[in-house]
Order: C-alpha cells, then structure tokens, then sequence
C-alpha cells in the first residue's frame, strides 16, 4: 500500500510540474506577443509591427501549438491521477478538456494566414496593401474570437476536474471549490465575450481573481504533490458505485458529488 501511496505522490507532482510549464510558457504567446504587436482596430499599424517583429510573430504561433500540446498531456497525467476517484468523472474532465485542444490548434491557421497577407505574396497581387491588411487583421480578429469559444471548455473541464480532487481524500478539499470556481470565471468570461462583447474587459477584469484556482493546484502539485495516505475505498472495486461511477469516500454526504 505504502508503494501505492509513493505511486499518488509521484504522479501529482509530475501532473504539477507538467501544468507549471504551461503557465511559464502560455502568457508568451496568449498575452505577450498579442499585445506587442496587435493595435486594436487599426490593420495598417499592425501589419507594420508584424512584418517588423516576424520572428516574434513566429514564436507566438509555436509558443500556441507547444502550449495546446502540454495542456492535452496535462489532462491525461491529471486523469492518471485522479481516475481512481471516479472514472466516470475523470472521463468528463478528459473529453471537455481536450475539446479545447483542436480549437487552440485550428485558430493558429488564422495567424499563419495573417502573416501571409501581410507579407504579400505574387498570388496576392491582386489585392492593393489596404486590402491586404484589413484581411490579415480579419484572420487575426477571427483567431481572437476563435479563443473565446475554447476558453469556454478551459473552464467547463474544471467542473469534474475540481469534484475530482474535493472527493479526492489525498488533496485539500479547498482546492477543488478554488478550481469550480475558476471554472465559472472562464465559463462567464466566455459568454460575455459571445453574447455582449462590448462588456467582455470588464466582466474579465471582474473574474480575474477567481482564475486563481489552476495557480493554486498547479504549486500545490509542485511543491507538496498529495498525501500518502490510502483512499478509504479500493479505486476499482468490481460493481462498486454501479456502472461506470467510480467509489465514493466515506464521509462525504449525498448530493457532494
């Protein structure tokens, strides 16, 4: 047992390490290199800033597919660690998570499509430098709005993620209300961003605070992993919790879950 237990820190504190180079790598391309080079609502300036900084450009669409790449890895080291408490959960949080992946990857097609009208190639000849332009900005607009429908599943797939560790027994309960609650945050940013896109900075700067969540377990993976002590029940007992629903802790009361 005590094997097993080693085994539970081993994978949260890899599932943490896994999750912290995304959150060193994600701002570069999501934050950074948008606000550097993006000048809202003006194409013609923006062009100028892409076509001066290419090469940073470029970093921000690799930094893009890295980061969609460890968040899918991310998932299924969560999933490792957490499917023990309910499979059935544990698949939820997989599938609604790596929706996510496609869409951040299929919205990079729009930057790299950005940066081939705004350097002009023979076959666009066509098109005058205005024109250009504003198409380019149209691919870099469309990327943006692209975002908020996957950041719509960055905080659906925290729902079964934070139930997750709250039944966990091996992690704080408190981390598991700080990730649902992260999840509300992007779930309300992502509609304000659909439906009254006029309020979407300020319902963002609103819900700021409670994206504090992922942060939370992120360090608390890192530096504390989980505790070595064994879940009151066996992670698979056969025909335990009926059909596809994995073991409920002792303890908790109807209606937790």
């Amino acid at each position: 047992m005590g094997e097993g237990m080693n085994s539970i820190k081993k994978q949260a504190r890899v599932a943490g390490f896994l999750y912290l180079s995304i959150a060193l790598t994600a701002p570069f391309s999501l934050i950074y290199v948008p606000r550097t080079l993006i000048v809202p609502g003006d194409a013609a300036a923006t062009a100028a800033r892409i076509q001066a900084s290419e090469m940073l450009f470029r970093f921000g669409i690799g930094g893009r597919i890295v980061s969609a790449t460890l968040f899918a890895i991310v998932v299924l080291a969560l999933y490792r660690l957490l499917r023990r408490v309910n499979q059935t959960h544990a698949v939820l949080m997989v599938t609604l998570a790596l929706i996510s992946v496609p869409l951040s990857l299929l919205y990079v097609i729009n930057d790299i499509a950005a940066l081939v009208l705004f350097r002009g190639a023979d076959f666009l000849s066509v098109f005058d430098r205005s024109q250009l332009n504003a198409l380019g900005y149209l691919s870099l607009r469309l990327h943006s709005q692209g975002t908020v429908v996957a950041e719509l599943f960055w905080g659906l797939w925290l729902f079964p993620f934070g139930l997750l560790v709250f039944r966990s027994r091996f992690l704080p309960r408190i981390l598991g209300v700080l990730l649902i609650i992260n999840g509300f945050g992007y779930v309300a940013a992502s509609f304000t961003g659909l439906l009254l896109p006029q309020h979407a900075d300020l319902v963002s700067r609103i819900v700021f605070p409670a994206l504090f969540g992922e942060v939370a377990i992120t360090l608390w993976l890192v530096i504390m992993g989980a505790k070595t002590q064994p879940l009151d029940v066996p992670a698979s007992s056969p025909g335990a919790g009926g059909a596809g629903d994995g073991p409920r802790a002792p303890g908790l009361r109807p209606g937790c879950a």
